[in-house]
């Protein structure tokens, strides 16, 4: 059985940081890539960033380049997603996500909340 759980999120002021944790069981977490998603009061969910089964491979929404970054630690599970130079724009429950044999998993989701 696939699980997701994330954690990390919680209330930050602008600019500040915050690392998203996800830990995966129910699947060989070495052969599948993952990737984190929001969703805002309103509006549709997004991709926010990706990442292969090979690591060196991400893909990153233009919005969060160059402040966020997905890694795998194959050993723990777990993907994480290490948020810099928060905005208020980033406010928004956070997902993981893994496709396991072509059929999407999601975790509960995490709250971040940009605000000062």
């Amino acid at each position: 059985q696939v699980q997701l759980v994330e954690s990390g999120g919680g209330l930050v002021q602008p600019g500040g940081s915050l690392r998203l944790s996800c830990a995966a069981s129910g699947f060989t977490f070495s052969n599948y890539g993952m990737s984190w998603h929001r969703q805002a009061p309103g509006k549709e969910r997004e991709l926010v960033a990706a990442i292969a089964h090979v690591d060196i491979i991400t893909n990153y929404a233009d919005s969060v380049k160059g402040r966020f970054t997905i890694s795998k630690d194959n050993a723990k599970n777990t993907v994480y997603l290490q948020m810099n130079s928060l905005k208020p724009e980033d406010t928004a429950v956070y997902y993981c996500n893994a496709k396991v044999y072509t059929v999407p998993y999601w975790g509960q989701g995490t709250q971040v909340t940009v605000s000062s």
